[in-house]
């Protein structure tokens, strides 16, 4: 081939090499191993509505939390507990509030503790001084000490020979609440000395240490509230309402002689000493006014 060709040649052949190579494409490239194609997460299902909380209605005296004349039941609290610490008999507690079962109350309820009628405050403590028409004297004829098969056929036997006929009984009580609540006759409850005084944080009242069946008396007139062993750590336990003011407990007794709602006289034998529950035998003796423990030293008369 002549030189000129052979140039040509090589110049022609140089010139579509230089083409192929500018206008070459990648071929695509297959993928034998798909991967299969990504899932959105499914988006959290809207959660099931929330249930409104259970609403439980408002415990019987909300209305009244706070105000005076009113109590709020805490955790352990008894009936007789909130009657004794506010000077009223449990019934007439149960019956301002309408309680159909005195055993069932709850937490957090608010019971009226002062007669509906009454301004609560109204109802306050005087300063203790000296009680007028305190009768220093001894004790009512005792009867002789004695156990008896029944409460009425014992308080029959033991009443001193001043008892009244129960009307004539009542109108004396009635006619003593109606007066000044200041102006009780009072007389010691045994004939024991006192073996623990008084502590407004450790005994709220006074102890007469003695043998079972020494006698316990009712240290004033009155009307008893409450006769049974349903307060924790009095035992067999005896509570008096003397006016609107006063109240006195009798505990650990091995017998009680009377019954709720009986009326009672000065000096009548109500109980005999006893250890319930209690490590000895011993008479625990309060005077509650207002429902507020007061110490019975200053009330009971001279001996």
């Amino acid at each position: 081939m002549p030189s000129s060709l052979r140039f040509l040649f090589v110049v022609t052949t140089s010139l579509l090499l230089s083409a192929c190579g500018t206008s070459l494409q990648r071929a695509p490239v297959e993928d034998r191993n798909p991967q299969p194609p990504k899932v959105a997460a499914p988006a959290a299902p809207a959660s099931a509505p929330v249930a409104a909380a259970e609403v439980k209605p408002p415990l019987p005296g909300a209305e009244n939390a706070g105000k005076p004349g009113y109590y709020t039941v805490k955790p352990g609290d008894a009936l007789i507990r909130i009657a004794l610490d506010n000077g009223q008999s449990w019934r007439d507690v149960a019956k301002w509030n309408n309680l159909e079962n005195p055993n069932r109350i709850e937490v957090g309820q608010v019971l009226r503790v002062v007669p509906p009628g009454v301004d609560p405050s109204a109802v306050t403590a005087k300063p203790i001084g000296t009680v007028a028409k305190v009768e220093a004297r001894p004790l009512d004829a005792k009867p002789p000490v004695g156990s008896a098969s029944s409460a009425s056929s014992a308080s029959a036997a033991s009443a001193p020979a001043t008892v009244v006929a129960p009307k004539e009984a009542s109108k004396e009580a009635s006619k003593e609440s109606a007066a000044d609540d200041d102006t009780l006759s009072w007389a010691w409850p045994v004939a024991q000395s006192v073996s623990a005084g008084f502590d407004e944080q450790r005994n709220k009242g006074l102890d007469f240490a003695g043998k079972p069946g020494d006698p316990v008396y009712a240290v004033a007139d009155g009307r008893v509230v409450y006769a049974g062993s349903g307060l924790r750590g009095y035992g067999n336990l005896v509570i008096i309402k003397h006016n609107n003011t006063y109240l006195t407990a009798y505990a650990h007794n091995r017998a009680m002689l009377v019954e709720q709602e009986q009326v009672v006289r000065k000096g009548q034998k109500i109980a005999e000493m006893g250890s319930t529950e209690s490590d000895s035998v011993k008479l625990h003796f309060e005077v509650r006014r207002l429902g507020k423990p007061v110490d019975p030293a200053k009330l009971l008369p001279p001996r």
